[in-house]
């Protein structure tokens, strides 16, 4: 029958036979003498074996002493391997990371940090997945690494961090009467054109609609998207007008042949977050993750 021992009459055991000593075995535990020697008692007694025996001035191992010091002393070894500090190398890392974010968060965040992750890291992939409402609950339930997002969020129930502030623009076909003019558009003015709207997540939230309030009673969206991809086309192709951060700019395949103003005062500024809950707050690869995708939107826009 094997005999049961816990791990810490197990660690005691180890000690003893590498030292010998009931009183060395004290101190390197920092337990006392006494405490030991009741430990030994319960070894001999479960193993069946003195395991250790007086000669002369100190004791030495017993044969059955002799064939566990060494499988003792691996244990104790691998045992401290895994309750020790994870070292992180970004080189040797084979895992795929999920991503919650709207199109522009890919634009704004995901490509400026690309190359550089690759190239430190080229065992990693990225898989991106449409930005929802219930954020908190997919990133708690792990089918989320890290969210990326301008909406609104509780602060206390998941970890963020704060990547830049952007200003809207309004962005029209070169020919469209508000491209005639420079400086902000005004609310008026803004508000008495047909729109071309953006619905973000799967909770279609309007960032227009929802910061004018009662103002945007009269505003005529002629057609809604969630995504900017297809936005350089429809305005194009129209006398429409779409309110965008400045960033999605540069992600235009067509931004050359469109015209942007300064958005109404009233719309505000757009403020994005990295989201990230508990679970993979201490994991240095998401950690790693996250700093260099913070670092990226750091870096001016040109």
């Amino acid at each position: 029958m094997i005999p049961s021992l816990s791990p810490n009459l197990l660690l005691v055991l180890a000690m003893l036979l590498k030292t010998k000593s009931v009183s060395g075995t004290a101190l390197m535990l920092g337990t006392s003498q006494p405490s030991i020697s009741r430990s030994l008692a319960k070894l001999r007694e479960a193993l069946n074996d003195p395991l250790l025996v007086r000669s002369g001035a100190g004791m030495i191992r017993t044969h059955r002493g002799d064939e566990l010091v060494g499988k003792l002393a691996d244990w104790v070894a691998t045992t401290s391997s895994l309750l020790a500090e994870r070292t992180f190398d970004p080189a040797g890392v084979e895992r795929r990371f999920r991503i919650a974010s709207t199109d522009f968060g890919v634009m704004a965040v995901i490509l400026p940090a690309l190359a550089a992750l690759r190239e430190e890291a080229p065992g990693i992939a990225i898989d991106v997945l449409p930005l929802n409402h219930a954020t908190h609950r997919s990133l708690a339930q792990g089918d989320i690494d890290i969210a990326i997002s301008g909406l609104e969020h509780d602060a206390s129930q998941m970890h963020q961090l704060h990547l830049f502030r952007d200003s809207f623009v309004c962005v029209t076909r070169p020919g469209h009467p508000l491209a005639v003019e420079d400086g902000p558009v005004s609310l008026d003015a803004f508000l008495a054109h047909p729109h071309l709207g953006l619905t973000v997540s799967d909770a279609e939230l309007d960032r227009v609609a929802m910061v004018l309030g009662p103002a945007a009673e009269g505003r005529r969206v002629a057609a809604s998207v969630p995504y900017f991809a297809l936005a350089p086309d429809l305005l194009l192709a129209g006398d429409l007008v779409m309110v965008v951060p400045s960033r999605a700019l540069q992600g235009f395949a067509r931004g050359n042949a469109l015209s942007a103003r300064p958005a109404p005062e009233e719309i505000g500024k757009l403020d994005y977050w990295l989201l990230w809950h508990e679970r993979s707050q201490r994991d240095p690869a998401s950690a790693w993750l996250r700093e260099r995708l913070n670092a990226a939107c750091m870096v001016p826009a040109e």
